[in-house]
């Protein structure tokens, strides 16, 4: 019988650990020197650990090497404590989303303008074309593109302060709101009264934008709402809580829209 621990193994122990340790993923991907994405892959079981990377982890950790890779260890409250383990250095950047109002407000008119005419392009559908815009370009860049946060609801990811934006965009003359029917259920649609400033988008926003609504928008709004329920962000959430952006990074094919190597893509 093979005694060696599985990927899944040795990044259970490894998430425990670093969670009663009070330590961020940030933490962790400063001190290894790696992206957080790639602590995210070894905490999931997705990335092998090397021996030089299991050194430095049992140093901030705090566990010895040879009880940990034990096959009955147990993380247990009271962490197994190394003397003088490294500190970890706290100059990390955090990655907090930060609302930008101006470019949400871009996304928003772009997405209306490629899909505005299409009739089953509702507000259900709208939605997930907007989180799945954002989750996506987060898991790929490491980077917010509107900073939009997403709340758990039945239906699937909304952004929190959607009703408000577009109640603005409406009085500015921006958008205007239609309640039609589509297959005999009621819809509410949008439509764009002015472009969308691509100036305020990179080309890297840009392509991932285009990538969803190639992939999406065709969709029957009972399509992607199911599939978004399939999304990890949207699965390991709570109903009701904000969606962690972190959780992009546990995602597995077909959600995952990124090819993990040691170095994040560049927008």
């Amino acid at each position: 019988m093979d005694k060696r621990l599985s990927p899944k193994q040795i990044g259970k122990r490894i998430l425990e650990l670093r969670k009663l340790k009070g330590l961020s993923q940030e933490d962790l991907a400063k001190f290894l020197e790696i992206p957080r994405s790639s602590v995210a892959q070894i905490e999931s079981g997705n990335r092998n650990i090397s021996v030089i990377e299991l050194i430095k982890l049992s140093e901030v950790l705090g566990f010895s090497l040879d009880k940990f890779l034990a096959k009955e260890y147990k993380v247990v409250e009271k962490v197994e404590i190394v003397e003088e383990a490294a500190p970890v250095r706290q100059d990390i950047r955090i990655s907090v989303p930060k609302f930008k109002t101006d470019k949400f407000k871009n996304v928003l008119l772009y997405i209306l303008e490629r899909c505005a005419g299409k009739p089953n392009v509702g507000e259900t559908l709208f939605n997930k074309l907007l989180y799945f815009s954002d989750f996506d370009y987060y898991e790929k860049y490491e980077e917010h593109l509107t900073g939009s946060q997403y709340r758990k609801l039945p239906y699937g990811p909304v952004p929190q302060k959607l009703d408000s934006i577009i109640s603005q965009m409406i009085e500015n003359g921006q958008l205007q709101r239609i309640k039609t029917a589509y297959h005999g259920y009621p819809q509410t649609r949008y439509i764009p009264m002015e472009k969308a400033d691509l100036t305020m988008m990179s080309a890297a926003e840009k392509e991932i934008i285009d990538q969803v609504i190639d992939r999406f928008s065709d969709w029957s709004a009972a399509a992607i709402s199911e599939y978004s329920h399939k999304d990890m962000p949207w699965k390991a959430s709570e109903e009701g809580e904000v969606i962690d952006y972190e959780l992009a990074f546990y995602r597995e094919s077909p959600f995952s829209v990124r090819t993990y190597t040691d170095e994040p893509e560049q927008p």
